[in-house]
């Protein structure tokens, strides 16, 4: 089954965050634990997640680093929500992230127009980043 332009723009937007969130040899830390691992092994978690919120889906507030554990396990079973709550209060402050929560179902249409605007600039963004790391 082929990728839909949404989940194209969806995987660029998370691995665009983690490169952005790389050091020079691509290593990123997760927001919620504190690991520290190559930006390949690592994940574009969801504050909000994405199923619940179009509008949050692609904003750079809202998708930071996480490690496999927290972002597929620890985010519903473990303590990575609570620790994902406070990594956005210290970095956005309370008023943003309350904002935030406050306005998660805010309806947006994105057209396939878009998606392929997006991708192409996701891509652009992620060529950059990869050709800068040692």
């Amino acid at each position: 089954m082929p990728e839909t332009l949404r989940a194209k723009a969806l995987r660029l937007f998370q691995l665009k965050r983690r490169l952005e969130s790389s050091n020079d040899a691509g290593y990123c830390r997760c927001v919620t634990c504190g690991k520290v691992d190559h930006y390949t092994k690592m994940q574009g978690g969801h504050f909000i997640p994405k199923g619940k919120s179009s509008f949050y889906a692609f904003t750079d507030e809202n998708v930071h680093v996480q490690c496999p554990g927290c972002n597929l396990y620890g985010m519903k079973h473990g303590i990575a929500a609570h620790n994902y709550t406070m990594f956005m209060i210290e970095k956005y402050g309370k008023r943003k992230v309350d904002e935030m929560l406050e306005t998660a179902n805010k309806p947006i249409k994105l057209y396939a127009a878009d998606y392929r605007e997006m991708i192409q600039s996701y891509n652009a963004t992620i060529r950059k980043i990869r050709s800068k790391l040692l």
